[in-house]
């Protein structure tokens, strides 16, 4: 048993880790709740939350100091093995994720917070990256995704040195968190999701996918592919019945997919 709960409140689904520390069995149970979610198609937003005080604090170094002593040139293949799933994930989901990030966020971790769409993060909370502190380099996304946050100057000081920051500087530095009092995350989390729960589903998966492609490709590119997702957009009930909403001064009801 991994101990991964998945929590149900109308369309969103919560996906609790039991322990801020990866193990193997936490890490195997969060890909498959994940996916398990991004599948069902009663679910139409993910929270992503963790448990006790802390958030993540990435691997389980208890567990990897046995792996090391094992094999040391397989005890990495958690990397593309775990991480890197559960990060691809959370990126391509065709629904939106927000990460209720209720205290300490490291490592994996943070990579995990900003693969997701929206952060509610406490106050208190802690961040940092801390693989450098342990002979190791960053990974699940974190060469792309905190250059992209942070600006690349800033991103190569934090992985390159271990220190931790705060969520106020976090903010600061333009990550766009959302900062609530510490007992305040999972319901501030959840009536976002909620919120987000009640939109244009279809629209969101399109939006997610323009954006995950469009920094790789030609601009001619990306233009052709927002011109075919607008199209697949056109022919649904929640754009038809969306612009007669809008003439009729109404606020408009999104069925989803």
């Amino acid at each position: 048993m991994s101990g991964v709960k998945v929590e149900r409140e109308g369309a969103v689904a919560t996906v609790i880790m039991p322990s801020p520390a990866l193990s193997l069995t936490v890490k195997e149970g969060l890909f498959e709740s994940l996916l398990a979610v991004a599948d069902d198609d009663q679910v139409r937003a993910v929270v992503l939350a963790g448990s006790g005080r802390a958030f993540c604090v990435g691997q389980d170094l208890v567990e990897h100091a046995a792996a090391l002593d094992e094999d040391p040139a397989a005890a990495l293949d958690t990397v593309h093995e775990h991480y890197n799933p559960i990060v691809t994930t959370l990126t391509a989901m065709a629904k939106p994720v927000v990460a209720a990030v209720n205290g300490t966020c490291v490592g994996a971790g943070l990579g995990f917070v900003l693969a997701c769409d929206f952060v509610v993060m406490a106050e208190v909370a802690t961040l940092g990256t801390a693989f450098t502190g342990i002979g190791l380099t960053g990974d699940s996304g974190l060469s792309a995704t905190l250059p992209a946050a942070v600006g690349l100057q800033r991103a190569r000081a934090l992985l390159l040195r271990p220190a931790t920051f705060s969520a106020e500087q976090a903010v600061a530095w333009g990550l766009p968190f959302e900062l609530v009092p510490a007992d305040q995350v999972r319901a501030t989390a959840g009536a976002l999701a909620a919120d987000l729960a009640a939109g244009p589903t279809a629209a969101y998966a399109e939006t997610k996918r323009l954006l995950a492609d469009g920094t790789s490709r030609p601009l001619a590119d990306s233009l052709a592919a927002e011109a075919a997702a607008q199209r697949r957009l056109g022919t649904t009930a929640d754009h038809r019945n969306a612009v007669r909403a809008f003439l009729a001064k109404r606020k408009p009801v999104f069925q989803g997919f």
